[in-house]
């Protein structure tokens, strides 16, 4: 159940980033979101991780305010992954990562 509740929360994600971030595009139908959203989970999963040991020292000194740079940096892979979501600009990115970041957090609630 876990599984699902994160896959729709990345799904939902995506798609209100889409809607309320200029920059951020994902092209297509819902099949791109569900896709965009289960390479973003497992990106989660396998790459976040490994980053956040290699950053460690930085998270710390920036009080885990790094952990945006971390974010982004997940996002970027997840769209060069998938070729659906276009993002144009690093503000656009930013953009989207807090809002990423916060649909993430309120759905976690319901894991």
């Amino acid at each position: 159940m876990g599984i699902l509740v994160g896959l729709f929360s990345n799904v939902l994600a995506l798609y209100l980033a889409n809607m309320w971030v200029a920059g951020f595009v994902v092209s297509g139908g819902w099949k791109e979101y569900l896709i965009g959203g289960l390479v973003l989970g497992l990106l989660n999963l396998v790459i976040r991780p490994i980053l956040k040991i290699i950053t460690f020292p930085l998270i710390v000194i920036s009080l885990g305010l790094f952990l945006i740079v971390v974010n982004a940096i997940i996002l970027w892979l997840a769209a060069q992954l998938t070729g659906y979501i276009i993002v144009e600009s690093y503000v656009a990115l930013l953009w989207a990562t807090l809002v990423v970041a916060a649909v993430n957090f309120i759905t976690r609630w319901f894991k």
